[in-house]
Parts: C-alpha cells; sequence; structure tokens
C-alpha cells in the first residue's frame, strides 16, 4: 500500500446524554493512501457519520487521532471537505452563487473562485445552469452541484456521506459514472459512506464495513475488479455475498 495521506488512530467515541454513557465507536483504526476511492458501509445505528464529524472536526474523540501527511489535526476543523446527505444548497442564491459560499465565508478571492467554478461547470454537468436556482434543477444536478461546492474547497480528501442515498435507482446509476469519471480528472482521494452494498462494490478501491453497537471495523476488502465494473459478473456476485455475510454476522 502507498504511503497513508490519512490515519485514524485508536478512535473512541461515547455519545453522554445526562448521566447515561452510549458507545458510538470502539478501536477504528484505518490508513488511507493518497487517491484512494473508499466506501464506507455497516447498518443504520453503527457510526459511520460519527466516523466522519471526528474527521471533519465536528466531534472530539474520547480517545484516539486523526493525522493528515502526519499532522495531528484531531477536532480542528478545515482539513477535510465534508458534504452531508443533502445538498444544503440555499434556495435564494443562484447556482454559482452557492458555489462561492465558502469562499465568501473564508473571505478569499471571489474573483479568482469564480473563474474556476465557471472552468469546473461544464465537467460537473452544470453548463448553462450557472444562474439558474436550485429548485429548477434536477436532484442529480444539485448533488453535482453541491459536490463542486466542496470540491471549491481545495481539500485534498473529499468526505461524502451518501450522497446518493435520496436519488431514483437510474439517477443513482449515472451519477456513480459520472463521480468515478470526476475523481479519475481531479486525483482526489474520496472517503464515501453508503448502505448500498453494489454502490460500494461499484466505486471502491477498498470496502471498509462496520458492524456491532458499538461499531467496529469488521472486515477491510479490497475490490480487484477493472472499471466499469458489472454487476453480474461471478467476482462482483462473490464480493457482495461476502459483505452481506459480514453485515448479518
Amino acid at each position: 500500500m502507498k504511503e497513508a495521506l490519512l490515519e485514524i488512530e485508536n478512535i473512541y467515541y461515547d455519545y453522554r446524554e445526562k448521566e447515561d454513557i452510549y458507545p458510538v465507536l470502539s478501536d477504528i483504526n484505518l490508513s488511507v493512501a493518497e487517491g484512494e476511492f473508499i466506501c464506507i458501509i455497516g447498518p443504520s445505528g453503527c457510526g459511520k457519520t460519527t466516523l466522519f464529524n471526528i474527521l471533519v472536526g465536528l466531534d472530539r474523540p474520547d480517545q484516539g487521532k486523526i493525522k493528515l501527511k502526519g499532522e495531528d489535526i484531531t477536532f480542528t476543523r478545515g482539513h477535510i471537505a465534508y458534504m452531508p446527505q443533502k445538498d444544503l444548497l440555499f434556495p435564494w442564491r443562484t447556482i454559482i452563487e452557492n458555489l462561492l459560499l465558502g469562499v465568501e465565508i473564508n473571505k478569499g478571492d471571489l474573483k479568482a473562485a469564480r473563474k474556476e467554478a465557471e472552468n469546473l461547470i461544464p465537467l460537473f454537468g452544470l453548463e448553462g445552469f450557472a444562474d439558474n436556482y436550485p429548485d429548477q434543477l434536477s436532484g442529480g444536478m444539485k448533488q453535482r452541484a453541491a459536490l463542486l461546492r466542496t470540491v471549491l474547497t481545495h481539500h485534498d480528501i473529499l468526505a461524502l456521506d451518501e450522497p446518493f442515498g435520496a436519488l431514483d435507482a437510474l439517477t443513482r446509476s449515472k451519477m456513480q459514472d459520472w463521480i468515478l469519471s470526476i475523481k479519475a480528472e481531479l486525483n482526489k482521494t474520496i472517503l464515501f459512506i453508503t448502505h448500498d452494498i453494489e454502490e460500494a462494490i461499484t466505486l471502491a478501491d477498498r470496502i471498509i464495513v462496520l458492524n456491532g453497537s458499538p461499531g467496529k471495523i469488521v472486515k477491510e476488502l479490497e475490490v480487484e475488479l477493472p472499471y466499469p465494473r458489472q454487476k453480474t459478473d461471478r467476482r462482483f456476485i462473490e464480493y457482495k455475498e461476502e459483505l452481506l455475510k459480514r453485515l448479518s454476522d
């Protein structure tokens, strides 16, 4: 494996409510190489989104560290780009205005950011829609706009929490093909939460299975299939059966 870009070391996290303590994550260890596409799967309640919240500095772990390029970034923000499940586009702002929101907040160079956004809009399938409002776009286009906004933060790592979960099956399939093309074009490292086993096999270089309460890593699976991947392929089906077994244990 390549040298680690991101290291998740011995992460433990408990949710506290008054005097009650609920263990959420236990002994999470994971190394991520530059350019990897990693899918994280697991049942609801196993701590997937909590892990992302810890990665991006929204939650502090009770134990353990997050390291980026060897630097301890535990409970600090601004190092990893995060796209939550919903697109969170502001309906009263045009698409281009939504794309530039992060730059505005950080008081960056708006002129340069607008030029960069305009150059990337065709790659993200949004050409001709920069001045439209979110309610004038399809669900897939909204997700592409949200992802472009995430990319414009210029972080090496994208943390995407079920970005296609609310889409219909056909749109979701198209978005899977599209995100692979974007990854190849931009060479980003992607961490991607999904409930869909087939989606994970379709996209990932490596699949991480979280299970239990508290959530633990119960399986790391290298997906050794060429792209594009076919769901009817014998090896694809074997991967699916193995992951189903791990999730049902």
